[in-house]
């Protein structure tokens, strides 16, 4: 089947398994300041919204009140300096991602990165798995002055990909995907092998269980 859609996938939890590189990086934060570590399942639950919303989260987490004075944007700027490099380290791709997304180029799909992630910290992982070819934008969460939840934030991906919302399907796992897909009337598709709680589901135009049901889903939302 031929299908000319743009497919808008957000980065982790999405395409990217990377908790473990960004839970060592909040560990190691918390070491600086002689704090107790958290576990992944803790970290989880701060992924999604960008670097300041993390940092906040986990500001609020671990000095609720305010003891040690830890400085919000330093810490953004500590972590930033520490999850560059380290990025994919311990990263990697959910199964079936490769293929998914060959699949729907070679259905005729645009594809494009839609991420609260820094622009360039999306880059520099997709160049690593060798994908960056096959997206027509790539709109980091700095890429425009808002980020998702905003739809100006995709708004802006599907124009920069040449494509139209009524045509876009927005492949996520958190409620900022979902959100940003409906305020920009794009459809959605929630991913739920990612790190979003099932409940979000219900949000979206339809649900996919792996990324290699993504193909067929996707196209079953444009009808």
């Amino acid at each position: 089947m031929t299908q000319s859609g743009l497919a808008v996938f957000d980065m982790d939890g999405t395409l990217l398994d990377s908790l473990p590189d960004i839970a060592d990086c909040v560990r190691e934060i918390l070491a600086s300041h002689g704090l107790p570590p958290v576990s992944d399942p803790v970290v989880r639950g701060m992924i999604g919204n960008g670097v300041q919303a993390l940092v906040e989260s986990l500001i609020r987490t671990a000095d609720p009140h305010g003891q040690i004075g830890i400085n919000p944007d330093q810490t953004v700027q500590q972590f930033l300096g520490l999850y560059m490099p380290r990025a994919t380290r311990l990263s990697c791709l959910f199964p079936g991602t490769e293929d998914a997304l060959e699949t729907l180029r070679a259905q005729g799909w645009q594809l494009a990165v839609c991420t609260n992630k820094p622009e360039a910290a999306a880059r520099h992982i997709l160049d690593h798995f060798g994908l960056t070819s096959l997206f027509a934008s790539i709109g980091g969460g700095d890429s425009f002055p808002v980020r998702k939840p905003n739809p100006a934030h995709l708004l802006g991906t599907i124009e920069q990909a040449g494509g139209h919302p009524a045509s876009t399907v927005m492949i996520g796992d958190m409620m900022p995907d979902l959100l940003a897909a409906k305020g920009a009337s794009a459809r959605s598709l929630f991913a739920a092998w990612g790190y979003g709680n099932p409940a979000f589901a219900k949000e979206a135009n339809g649900s996919a269980a792996r990324m290699a049901d993504v193909p067929e889903k996707a196209a079953a939302l444009l009808g």
